[in-house]
């Protein structure tokens, strides 16, 4: 039988998005595994499913590239937005994850002519116990140093509902990825501090509305961005007063995002606007096995030049931003 997977990426996190059929079964774990490896067309971060939902418009399942199952995944579900959206002929839309049902809608482009969604983040939590996360007798952290992690970074823990901790960091952290590595693969293997893993993420500003985040992904390494990661640093970024409340600009190794950070009587509001960029589509057959065989492959251009374009203009403001602190 021949199925479909279409080869997407927000801000350059990549994934394989398939429209699951009804009674059709596969072994989705084992074929994210094999699809995200690189030996297959350069790989992918992860593997989106698309499905029916008894409750939403549309049902979406997260695989990482190890095959695990991740809660939710922003920049997946943007594209996963434009999918269901541009199917429907709709602008709005709920769509199910793990953790909750999450609104979606189309915005206008981030950039030119980039087809741009707006996603909820949510659930938002500062509470250790909903990531989970282990230290001392601490409840929650929140722009705290933590001696055992190091010595000269801030962080802060929080679920968005994806696990993170976040630290604000001197731009030689950003410009050497080493300390982030490490530190990163220590918690993401059997470790006294985070039972299921987490992610990591390092965040330096750019000016006073905007950051830079790198983010080390549970189940993948390093990304060009990770959408609950960024949501969440731009949270953290407010909180502290780093920037302001409201509409954050977001750098990623893969371009930018916005971000929309509101707190109204204790509750927290966010979303995440970027790109739904869709750059190639595979016609083939998948085996039992997980392995997908191609028949055919359709590369949308246009889509990825103007991306292109959005990502060497980001990289350019960060540049700016970077060389106008050094010089204050």
């Amino acid at each position: 039988m021949t199925i479909i997977f279409h080869k997407v990426h927000g801000s350059g996190n990549t994934f394989y998005l398939h429209e699951e059929l009804p009674n059709m079964t596969y072994n989705w774990p084992v074929t994210a595994q094999k699809m995200c490896n690189p030996s297959n067309e350069n790989g992918a971060d992860g593997l989106l499913i698309i499905s029916q939902s008894t409750i939403a418009d549309a049902k979406m399942r997260v695989y990482n590239a190890d095959g695990s199952e991740a809660s939710m995944c922003g920049n997946g579900l943007r594209c996963v937005a434009r999918f269901v959206l541009q199917k429907a002929g709709k602008i709005t839309a709920t769509i199910e994850t793990m953790k909750a049902v999450l609104s979606v809608e189309q915005v206008k482009p981030i950039f030119k002519s980039i087809d741009t969604y707006k996603v909820e983040i949510s659930p938002v939590s500062f509470d250790l116990d909903t990531l989970p996360m282990i230290y001392q007798n601490h409840k929650q952290i929140v722009n705290e140093v933590l001696p055992r992690f190091s010595v000269d970074i801030h962080f802060t823990a929080v679920s968005v509902p994806n696990p993170h901790l976040i630290g604000i960091v001197p731009i030689q952290y950003i410009e050497n990825i080493q300390y982030q590595e490490q530190l990163s693969k220590s918690f993401n293997v059997a470790n006294d501090y985070f039972p299921d893993g987490v992610n990591v993420s390092f965040i330096h500003p750019v000016d006073e509305s905007s950051i830079f985040v790198r983010t080390f992904e549970r189940g993948v390494g390093f990304t060009n961005a990770c959408g609950t990661a960024m949501t969440a640093s731009a949270l953290v970024a407010a909180t502290i007063k780093l920037v302001p409340f409201g509409e954050v600009t977001v750098y990623n190794p893969g371009g930018f995002v916005k971000c929309s950070v509101e707190i109204n009587e204790n509750h927290i509001k966010l979303s995440l606007i970027g790109n739904a960029t869709f750059f190639a589509t595979f016609s083939g057959e998948l085996s039992e096995s997980g392995e997908f065989i191609t028949n055919s492959i359709i590369e949308h251009e246009i889509e990825i030049e103007e991306y292109q374009e959005l990502k060497l203009q980001a990289q350019q403001h960060v540049n700016d931003g970077w060389s106008s602190n050094s010089e204050s």
